[in-house]
């Protein structure tokens, strides 16, 4: 999933949240009927940014899962240049801590 795609979702799940809360806010007023059916479909809508927001987690399981797999061969592929590069981040880290000070 792209970025673009990511943040389209992201927009559509805020928009379907919106139109939610104000048929709820619609419904209070309303009596009867009318408030039966509002509030039918605002639950409509929130089952529907529910859905949403969950393929989004699911798409961002999925990335993060594949990127630790990689991390891991990678690693187990190169040991010595993992400890090396994380070595030398610690390094920098540190000094960049100490000159902070």
């Amino acid at each position: 999933m792209t970025e673009a795609t990511k943040q389209q979702l992201a927009t559509d799940v805020k928009a379907v949240l919106g139109d939610a809360e104000e048929l709820l806010r619609q419904s209070a007023a309303a009596t009867g009927e009318q408030a039966l059916q509002l509030r039918e479909k605002a639950m409509g809508l929130l089952r529907q940014a529910r859905e949403k927001a969950h393929a989004l987690q699911e798409t961002a399981l999925a990335k993060s899962k594949q990127a630790a797999r990689a991390t891991d061969d990678y690693v187990h592929e190169n040991p010595w240049r993992s400890i090396g590069v994380a070595f030398s981040v610690g390094v920098v880290l540190g000094l960049l801590v100490n000159r902070a000070r």
